[in-house]
């Protein structure tokens, strides 16, 4: 699975959104347009994105833009893995 699919299945899981998320793409708007994540799903979005790639998260990292998209939210886990 890539880092995109792997970035997808996340998003799935953590927001219950049963499918749906397969069908975003990179342009798909996500904090503010998904009424599933609201702060706490954040949160837990962040703790299983760390866990499933091994990366640490510093609180000054992360912002509303890191969340826009699914695009953002995948060039954001780019960064924190190096490629």
């Amino acid at each position: 699975m890539n880092i995109k699919d792997e970035v997808v299945a996340v998003l799935d899981e953590v927001l219950s959104l049963k499918g749906r998320a397969s069908t975003f793409s990179l342009e798909t708007p996500l904090l503010g347009a998904i009424p599933e994540l609201d702060s706490m799903a954040v949160v837990a979005l962040i703790t299983t994105l760390e866990e499933r790639f091994g990366f640490v998260v510093d609180d000054d990292e992360i912002d509303g833009t890191v969340f826009a998209s699914l695009g953002t939210l995948l060039n954001f886990v780019h960064a924190k893995l190096g490629v």
